[in-house]
């Protein structure tokens, strides 16, 4: 933030930033919520409602890159220009061009892996079978052991590697919070870090350049059109987004999912019943408590909102978690009630940026919480509520320690 004389509003946000506070963050975004639009300091805002944050996120005056001077040092983008970013910090054109490029390699090795996705759920809470009555942290055992499965199978990365990109995961998370949240050693450990992923995934990229195989990796190398086909460069930071955006979401989605199946027993009950109820309760976990919970844009253009003038050139902060509980758009907004009607949530985010890995995290979370509610007998939270990760953005427990009679077959 710019200005050392802060406005009224940037009180109530330090207070959602704080983590002291990450366990249940609602209040203060209901506090924000009060009005529709906060002006932080000087070039700093926030919006709240559903509406204005469902139209500024399709607003293509609002831009997603970093308004710095390109580092004249930076290497070339695939279009011969600084490279500025992964896809979720690009603006269109380029953005349009990497993202299509993805999608024509992503989209079609996913539609297959539901099967695929159940065997690996199967599988990691098979693991406690016959062990009668215990303990399982749902983080632990099977939200961060899923998605880094899932996303290593798609790169076609061996097992015994899902280690290292469990720990990059973790590691490359923090970058996506906002930056006044991070101490100055955090800011230089992650561009050491950056440094190392990139250093880690070449030798591999440069195999499946020589041998390509199956795998998103050789797609994105040899299919479709040469004249649109990322660089080495553009390859390893997309990689790294797939990592992050695949993974710490899914992470959130299943434990924040955990966490409000066993506050809310009767809906337990219910999805154990019928698991046809599983991607209503997905759907509703995700407007409940998103696994991402903000999203920054700047302005490159005076904008109003709620009849407020936004400049140009300033950052604007969308608190997607205040808009999927507005009273405006939701009834009851603060229960978690997965047969809402017309629950168009902002999870996914909206417009251009879009989250692209949605169809897969609905899969992953479907299947993760259907297994919770049936294999696990009696199950109770053992800490509640469980301590939280750092990271704001991509909110979630850092364990949910949950004891049952048994895990059953």
């Amino acid at each position: 933030m710019t200005s050392t004389h802060p406005h009224p509003a940037a009180t109530a946000y330090g207070r959602l930033l704080d983590h002291s506070n990450r366990h249940n963050p609602y209040p203060h975004f209901a506090e924000l919520a009060k009005e529709p639009v906060h002006q932080l300091d000087e070039h700093n805002w926030l919006v709240t409602r559903h509406a204005d944050i469902t139209a500024l996120l399709r607003d293509p005056r609002l831009s997603a890159q970093n308004p710095a001077p390109t580092d004249p040092d930076a290497p070339l983008g695939s279009d011969g220009k600084p490279f500025r970013g992964p896809l979720l910090m690009l603006d269109p054109p380029h953005h349009d061009t990497l993202r299509q490029r993805t999608m024509d390699q992503f989209v079609p090795r996913i539609l297959g892996m539901r099967p695929r996705i159940e065997a690996m759920v199967a599988d990691l809470l098979d693991r406690h079978v016959g062990t009668g009555s215990g303990e399982i942290d749902v983080v632990a055992a099977l939200a961060y052991p899923l998605p880094v499965g899932v996303i290593c199978a798609l790169l076609g990365v061996p097992p015994e590697e899902e280690p290292v990109f469990h720990s990059f995961a973790g590691r490359l998370t923090r970058a996506l919070d906002p930056v006044e949240t991070l101490t100055e050693q955090e800011i230089t450990q992650l561009a050491v870090t950056q440094r190392d992923w990139r250093a880690y995934l070449m030798p591999m990229i440069e195999q499946r350049r020589a041998q390509p195989g199956t795998d998103l990796i050789s797609g994105l190398l040899t299919k479709g059109d040469p004249a649109t086909r990322m660089n080495t460069v553009e390859l390893a930071v997309t990689l790294g987004l797939l990592l992050i955006a695949g993974h710490e979401t899914t992470v959130n989605l299943v434990a924040n999912g955990t966490l409000a199946l066993l506050r809310n027993p009767d809906v337990l009950d219910r999805l154990r019943a019928d698991p046809d109820l599983a991607a209503a309760v997905v759907e509703e976990v995700l407007r409940y408590d998103p696994p991402v919970q903000m999203n920054g844009r700047h302005t490159t253009a005076d904008i109003v909102v709620a009849g407020q003038v936004v400049p140009a050139g300033d950052h604007v902060q969308l608190l997607l978690a205040a808009g999927n509980r507005d009273p405006r758009r939701f009834a009851h907004p603060d229960r978690f009630w997965p047969e809402r009607p017309g629950n168009a949530h902002l999870a996914f985010g909206g417009g251009v940026h879009y989250c692209l890995g949605a169809a897969l995290a609905r899969m992953e979370g479907q299947a993760a919480l259907t297994a919770i509610a049936s294999r696990l007998s009696n199950p109770r939270l053992v800490v509640d509520p469980p301590p939280y990760r750092p990271n704001m953005l991509l909110r979630g427990p850092e364990e949910v320690r949950v004891g049952y009679d048994a895990v059953t077959t």
